[in-house]
């Protein structure tokens, strides 16, 4: 019984167990990448210094005057920039707020032809119990003026 947990465990490990085998293949690519492209990145980082050091040397070489005067041109490039960018945001503001007006009006206009609706709707009503009780009232004078022409024969 021992044996066969042996065996099953080592059939696991053969078909499950990849790590020994991809460790390989690793260290191969790894060495075949290096071997393929030789010193590229050295000769790429010694340009990449040398652009560096003459960039240097360059800026070392023109006057501080010159310096001050490109970051006062920046800073007035960004100054109109800015102007521009606040106008333009307060065009945008001006622009919703009007929007907004514009709806709340149409809003407040539906809301009054609305609310008159409501008072047709109820100087109707007022009207209709008016007419009626004029009309109770005028029956009930003249029941009382019969009553009256009667009592007076």
């Amino acid at each position: 019984m021992d044996k066969v947990i042996k065996d099953v465990g080592d059939i696991q490990s053969r078909l499950l167990d990849h790590r020994p085998i991809i460790n390989a293949e690793t260290r191969y690519f790894v060495r075949e990448f290096e071997e393929k492209r030789g010193h590229r990145e050295s000769r790429l980082l010694d340009n990449l210094n040398k652009s560096v050091t003459e960039t240097n040397e360059q800026l070392q070489n023109s006057s501080s005057e010159d310096i001050k005067q490109q970051l006062a041109d920046v800073i007035a490039q960004l100054g109109a920039a800015n102007h521009v960018a606040q106008r333009i945001q307060q065009r945008e503001l001006e622009g919703q707020q009007n929007k907004q007006l514009k709806e709340n009006m149409e809003y407040l206009k539906e809301e009054w032809a609305e609310f008159l609706k409501e008072q047709q709707r109820l100087k109707e009503e007022v009207d209709e119990d008016h007419a009626k009780a004029v009309g109770e009232i005028s029956a009930k004078y003249n029941e009382m003026k019969k009553d009256l022409d009667k009592l007076d024969i």
